[in-house]
C-alpha cells in the first residue's frame, strides 16, 4: 500500500511541475488555474494516507513486539495488544478512505475525447 501511495504522490508532484511550467510559458493563466489547487488537495490526501499507513505498520510492529515481550516476561498483554491492534485497524481504515477520496478526485477531473 505504501508503494502504491508514494507512486501516486510522485505522479501528482510530477503533474504539478508540468502544470507550473506550462502556466509560466502561456499568456492564458486561467487555463490551469483550477488544476494546481486540485493537485495540492490530492497531494495532501495522499500524504495523510501515507502517514496513516506508516502509523498502522508501526502499531502492528509494536503489537508483535509486545506479544513476544509478554510471552518472555510472562505478563498479560492482551488488553494492550487488543487496543493497539484496534488503533492500527482504525488508522488503516482512515488511510484507505483518504486514498479512495484521492482516487475519486483524480477520476472526476478526467476528460475523455473532445468537448462537443
Amino acid at each position: 500500500m505504501l508503494a502504491v501511495m508514494t507512486n501516486r504522490l510522485g505522479r501528482i508532484v510530477d503533474r504539478a511541475r508540468v502544470v507550473e511550467e506550462l502556466q509560466a510559458r502561456t499568456q492564458d493563466k486561467d487555463t490551469f488555474a483550477d488544476e494546481l489547487p486540485l493537485l495540492s488537495h490530492r497531494a495532501k490526501l495522499i500524504s495523510l494516507s501515507i502517514s496513516l499507513c506508516t502509523l498502522t505498520a508501526l502499531l502492528v510492529a509494536t503489537v508483535i513486539a509486545i506479544l513476544f515481550l509478554g510471552d518472555f516476561a510472562t505478563f498479560d498483554a492482551s488488553i494492550l495488544v487488543a487496543a493497539l491492534f484496534i488503533a492500527a485497524m482504525l488508522a488503516f481504515i482512515v488511510a484507505l478512505i483518504f486514498f479512495l477520496r484521492e482516487i475519486l478526485l483524480a477520476i472526476s477531473t478526467l476528460k475523455f475525447g473532445k468537448p462537443h
